[in-house]
């Protein structure tokens, strides 16, 4: 019944979600429509706000690409690589393969959003060595144990608020920064960090298909044609095949550390002299040191993110769109009016709970963690 259950909803969203990017020119037509109808402002106001917001979430834009980039390119280290087929080798049978990439990846989500892709290489590599892998549910496993980033400690809106002269204290919304022992510190947060990792693993015994004909990888491949050449092969294809200064300097594996030893310095004064001080300049900052110390010469990580950076277009394009929205609702008074409908019937016992509500509706739009802060 779940199964049927789940192929229904599968062919509704199939038939009716729009991409992303969709998502985003509408809510710019409707948002802007509903300034109009709601509010007293001009049509020239509201067109003001949309291009002025366009561009005050650059910043934080960049800081979520890079903080993507930086976490996909550890997962294309040599030494993770190892990792992932160590434990392929280790796994048997298809409830194993589910359960282990919902338990590993709900902890690695912990420590990065863009450590899904560790999760989704060790599951494709699953599915092509073990039989009877149900792979559309493989792949919801994986992004089912990803939900639990928000929790952890790439959560977006928790380093953002966090972050110095951030876009939210810029607009006039925040006076100074949040801690983050006030957002990934507090009980709520641990509980559900809790649920995530030991109730997570149950839901998806409970909801392993009993068949898997005609849903395994190989049943679904359309290209047979895997580049599976690893970031330091690719390294050594670009050899020159005689010796020259800009071949040595590209593989030259003390320039590189060097660099990188320079930043571990840095990390270890900035824990010292602030203590747990998380935001999302130091993460993308110990992501990337710890990138450049894995893959060792400036060629294997200029490599590494290059691939990496075939991931994040739907971002570059897509926030300025969130933020022109976020603009047409501050330029026309109309995200003061939604606020004050949503205080006028909450209660300091009721507001996290609809402030929970209202994320979760705004996060089918605009896929953000912080998209209803914003």
């Amino acid at each position: 019944m779940l199964t049927k259950l789940g192929q229904k909803f599968t062919d509704t969203f199939t038939k009716y979600m729009p991409s992303a990017y969709v998502f985003a020119l509408l809510l710019t037509l409707l948002t802007g429509l509903v300034a109009l109808i709601f509010t007293d402002s001009k049509p020239i106001t509201i067109l003001e706000g949309w291009y002025d917001g366009f561009w005050k979430l650059l910043s934080f834009g960049m800081q979520i690409v890079l903080i993507i980039i930086t976490a996909y390119c550890i997962a294309q280290s040599t030494l993770v690589k190892k990792g992932i087929d160590s434990i392929a080798k280790r796994i048997k049978t298809p409830t194993q393969v589910y359960l282990t990439i919902v338990a590993l990846g709900s902890l690695l989500s912990l420590i990065s959003f863009g450590m899904v892709i560790i999760t989704a290489i060790l599951g494709r590599e699953l599915a092509l060595r073990i039989k009877g892998i149900h792979y559309p549910f493989l792949v919801a496993c994986v992004y089912f144990s990803f939900n639990g980033w928000v929790c952890g400690l790439s959560s977006s809106i928790a380093l953002l608020l966090n972050t110095e002269n951030n876009f939210l204290i810029e607009s006039g919304i925040l006076n100074d920064t949040i801690s983050t022992s006030y957002s990934l510190g507090s009980t709520l947060n641990i509980a559900m960090i809790g649920l995530f990792i030991f109730i997570a693993p149950l839901i998806i015994w409970l909801l392993i298909p009993k068949s898997s004909e005609g849903k395994e990888l190989r049943d679904l491949k359309t290209d047979t044609t895997d580049d599976n050449t690893s970031v330091k092969d690719e390294a050594l294809s670009y050899k020159l095949p005689f010796k020259a200064v800009s071949d040595a300097l590209n593989n030259a594996g003390w320039l590189q550390i060097s660099v990188a030893l320079l930043g571990v310095s840095y990390i270890v004064y900035h824990f010292a002299t602030k203590g747990f001080d998380l935001n999302f300049n130091i993460m993308i900052f110990i992501f990337l040191v710890i990138g450049m110390l894995l893959h060792i010469t400036p060629m294997r990580y200029s490599i590494a993110m290059k691939r990496a950076s075939s991931n994040i277009s739907g971002i570059l394009f897509q926030y300025p769109f969130y933020a022109g929205i976020m603009g047409i609702m501050l330029a026309s008074g109309l995200g003061a009016k939604i606020s004050d409908v949503l205080t006028s019937i909450a209660t300091p016992e009721s507001y996290a709970f609809i402030s929970y509500l209202t994320g979760g509706i705004i996060n089918f739009a605009i896929p953000s963690a912080g998209g209803e802060f914003a």
